[in-house]
């Protein structure tokens, strides 16, 4: 019995250790969905207040900021809409009053919307109070598309780029504004999704179904060899 022990001894082991591990990563992931609906639920703050405690802490968090969009230096970033329609996130430079620019996904437009000559309405001049949500920079992946500066078409989250092509210094997150109506319809905030997904317990069951299969055919192994009287 020494032999087949000794395989099976380990891998028993291996696969018990990823069942735990998956559930601390389930705990671990639970308290970070806690953590991320308490801020989105929570009542807006101030945008200082936020990221005195850094950009990580601010995720997710509701703020409310007031100055004025400049509109002729704003991004696109390739969206998917109400409906399944295919468009954009208009993404716009605001500076804030103390002179500091802060980029704001103001909505999804979809793709005919595109030129703003089409959408004039939504094109608010002068100051402006506006409530959304703070979402931190992402990095385009292996996959991710480049951006087509031309036409300033955007597929990933990517602030300091983004900022860097429409010619400001701007803060390193980003404020995804709430579903507040713009004049005209048109861009359609209260895009926001929380999305994270939570897989770990499933992982556990099967890493734990296959401590159980091996143990199994451990057993049946010595049983077929006389070994063992069920």
């Amino acid at each position: 019995m020494l032999v087949p022990t000794l395989f099976v001894a380990p891998g028993l082991a291996l696969l018990i250790g990823l069942g735990v591990w998956q559930i601390a990563r389930l705990h671990e992931k639970e308290m970070l969905i806690a953590s991320v609906q308490a801020g989105f639920n929570s009542a807006p703050e101030s945008l200082d207040k936020l990221l005195a405690a850094g950009a990580a802490g601010a995720e997710w968090h509701h703020v409310r900021v007031s100055g004025r969009f400049l509109h002729d230096k704003e991004q696109y970033l390739f969206a998917q809409g109400p409906m399944g329609a295919t468009g954009v996130q208009v993404v716009t430079p605001f500076v804030q009053a103390d002179g500091r620019i802060i980029l704001v996904d103001r909505g999804f437009i979809p793709d005919r919307l595109r030129n703003p000559a089409r959408r004039a309405q939504g094109e608010i001049a002068g100051q402006v109070s506006l409530t959304g949500v703070v979402r931190l920079s992402e990095k385009p992946g292996a996959f991710t598309p480049a951006p087509d500066l031309k036409t300033r078409l955007w597929f990933v989250k990517d602030v300091p780029a983004m900022a860097k092509a429409a010619g400001v210094p701007a803060l390193p997150v980003l404020i995804e504004a709430d579903a507040t109506p713009n004049p005209g319809g048109w861009p359609l905030g209260g895009q926001t999704r929380i999305d994270i997904p939570n897989d770990h317990l499933g992982y556990a069951m099967t890493w734990f179904a296959l401590a159980l299969a091996l143990l199994g055919v451990y057993f049946v192994y010595h049983h077929s060899r006389g070994r063992l009287t069920l």
